[in-house]
């Protein structure tokens, strides 16, 4: 990559024309954002409590309705094999599809056991599209431009969580009844069927176009978006030569080998790729973050801050910052490089969760202690800019760049299934130990956080800067953490 001289231009016609898809496929993060945030704030309003006849703390039952959805997600990763078999547009649209008749059941769910039920069903398409859009993304951009133009996706998340708390802070001011709660359910089929309606008219994944021999197809793409229709770019037969090499190994998966998952782990390469991928995974769901985003409401009422309207317009603040420092982080990931920012986030969690128990341990014991409540709000969102600037934009992205284009269907079924594992305890477990530990809950994470700093900088290799075909070379070395370092530094001191 670093010998093909001057890089298209990033504002060409044929780059905006990629720009414009990829924000199609951007709102399938921000549906999930949407659920994310809608669900927490949801929790908050006491009609939506009492209809369910939900306890208002948030225990076990709450519990259920959250990490059902991490139950359809792991179910759903089972089916990810569909994005080497149909492509990457096919399970996009059909999982959004899926997202509104889930959406649909939920809204006008007579009882717990309906509402429940949908929710599954949301999850279980969710993680279909949500499988298929960052492979997209990733197999769809400019190597150069790679973290920014991927990375993005998963900010949108927090895009879908601006628009979901706001609407429920709204609707709990202006409507009255069922209504407030309804409404909101109702508006989560937007983003999905704007999907639904626009992914026929962008082009499939060239790299799935190549492992299916469509060759030609696959040119004309990267020619078009990737060298803004400059055929004699050298970028063009560098990308082909290699998407062509590495996919004439193993080609793509099939519905027939799915689930020989013997090539995740039958060399050390693929051991050492998968390893990174799960860790991803689980550092994305299991850091502290998914207490915020699902219980934001509850760690606020522990820090005496008890009306509804201000825990929901608190929640909607939440989300914008975390949009804001997501959006940013995704282009500081192609400057400064996948490892300083996770290394440096995990510092900033820990720092920030362990003022946060501190402060949340000074209010317990003494109520009169204003001042040790607001510190432990403003260090909830601290922690927030900070998990976001680094570990958002990469959630799905590092593990689709660090898989190779063979393991890749199946890694990202395991990723969604660690992910979905992590989610599942931390959203089921965290409403039973704030009511019940309290602040100790975040000193966990503190060393959890901690603990992901170490095994980061021991084990996580860079992808900064390189093709996903060029980083075969990295995991081949008998130390692909350091050689991904020192051919960085090499190629920066060049």
């Amino acid at each position: 990559l670093a010998e093909v001289g001057k890089p298209p231009d990033p504002w060409g016609k044929g780059a905006k024309k990629l720009y414009m898809m990829c924000a199609l496929v951007y709102l399938c993060s921000t549906m999930n954002g949407y659920d994310g945030s809608l669900m927490g704030s949801i929790n908050a309003i006491p009609e939506y409590q009492a209809y369910y006849n939900l306890g208002s703390n948030g225990a076990a039952s709450t519990g259920l309705v959250f990490s059902i959805f991490q139950i359809g997600q792991m179910v759903g990763a089972l089916f990810s094999w569909i994005c080497d078999w149909q492509g990457r547009k096919v399970p996009i649209f059909g999982g959004c599809f899926g997202v509104v008749v889930g959406t649909i059941i939920t809204a006008v769910a007579p009882n717990l056991a309906t509402f429940i039920g949908g929710r599954s069903l949301l999850s279980f398409f969710s993680t279909i599209a949500t499988v298929a859009a960052p492979l997209y993304l990733v197999e769809i951009s400019p190597p150069q431009y790679r973290a920014t133009l991927a990375g993005v996706y998963n900010t949108l998340y927090y895009l879908g969580s601006i628009l979901a708390t706001f609407t429920i802070y709204g609707s709990n001011i202006h409507i009255g009844g069922n209504l407030k709660w309804r409404l909101p359910l109702w508006l989560q089929m937007v983003c999905p069927a704007i999907v639904c309606l626009g992914v026929y008219f962008i082009p499939e994944s060239p790299r799935w176009l190549i492992g299916k021999g469509r060759y030609a197809e696959a040119r004309l793409i990267i020619i078009e978006y990737h060298a803004n229709g400059d055929e004699t770019h050298p970028l063009v037969n560098l990308e082909l030569y290699e998407m062509e090499q590495s996919l004439q190994v193993q080609g793509m998966t099939s519905v027939r080998n799915f689930f020989d998952i013997r090539i995740l782990f039958n060399t050390r390469n693929r051991r050492y790729r998968l390893m990174c991928c799960v860790a991803m995974a689980w550092f994305g769901q299991f850091s502290g973050n998914n207490i915020a985003s699902y219980y934001l409401p509850i760690m606020i009422a522990n820090v005496g801050i008890k009306d509804t309207n201000m825990q929901l317009l608190l929640n909607a603040i939440y989300a914008v910052t975390g949009w804001i420092s997501a959006t940013t982080g995704a282009r500081f990931h192609d400057i400064v490089g996948r490892r300083k920012m996770l290394m440096g986030s995990c510092v900033g969690m820990a720092v920030c969760l362990a003022v946060v128990a501190g402060t949340a341990a000074a209010y317990e014991h003494n109520h009169e202690a204003f001042a040790a409540s607001r510190a432990s709000i403003a260090f909830t969102f601290i922690f927030e800019v900070v998990f976001a600037f680094s570990f958002t934009p990469m959630q799905p992205i590092y593990p689709a760049e660090v898989l190779s284009n063979e393991m890749r269907a199946k890694g990202m079924a395991v990723f969604q299934l660690t992910a979905g594992c992590a989610g599942f305890v931390n959203t089921f477990a965290a409403p039973l130990a704030l009511q019940n530990i309290k602040y100790w809950f975040y000193v966990f994470f503190v060393f959890w956080d901690v603990f992901e700093f170490v095994f980061i900088y021991f084990f996580f290799v860079e992808t900064k800067g390189r093709t996903l075909e060029e980083l075969d070379e990295v995991f081949d070395a008998k130390n692909p953490r350091k050689a991904s370092t020192v051919a960085l530094s090499a190629r920066t001191s060049a």
